[in-house]
């Protein structure tokens, strides 16, 4: 069975949590990535995704407010995380059950990668 460490994405695109929205979304779309990892001190606090973008926009008050706001008002806290050697299925699972596109790949407490729905797709597809 093909596992989350041989699909997943190990160029992390990250953020501070004090960092704006905008430097988020720039980090994003240099990237092509739909989310970004918010690292505090090397450790994983959050994941700012396009849904929190789209969030901020729409409650911030005004585009301006919203693009200067820091990603920690919008991440998700705490995000469910993902072993290396967990198969694509269960990943997927818990993807579709948790209703999110992006998993985080945590071994050992450190960050080595991230999973998205597309790239476990990807593998799915090339089975």
């Amino acid at each position: 069975m093909t596992t989350v460490g041989e699909v997943m994405t190990t160029d992390v695109v990250s953020v501070e949590p004090t960092d704006n929205v905008i430097e988020a979304v720039a980090a994003m779309s240099g990237a092509k990535s739909g989310s970004v990892l918010v690292l505090a001190a090397g450790s994983l606090v959050g994941i700012f995704t396009e849904r929190d973008v789209m969030r901020a926009l729409a409650y911030a008050g005004n585009a301006d407010r919203a693009r200067v706001s820091t990603v920690d008002r919008w991440m998700s806290e705490h995000p469910v995380t993902v072993d290396p050697t967990a198969t694509v299925a269960d990943a997927l699972n818990q993807m579709l059950f948790g209703g999110f596109r992006h998993l985080p790949v945590v071994e050992r407490d450190r960050v080595v990668g991230v999973v998205s729905m597309r790239d476990l797709a990807r593998s799915i597809a090339a089975d």
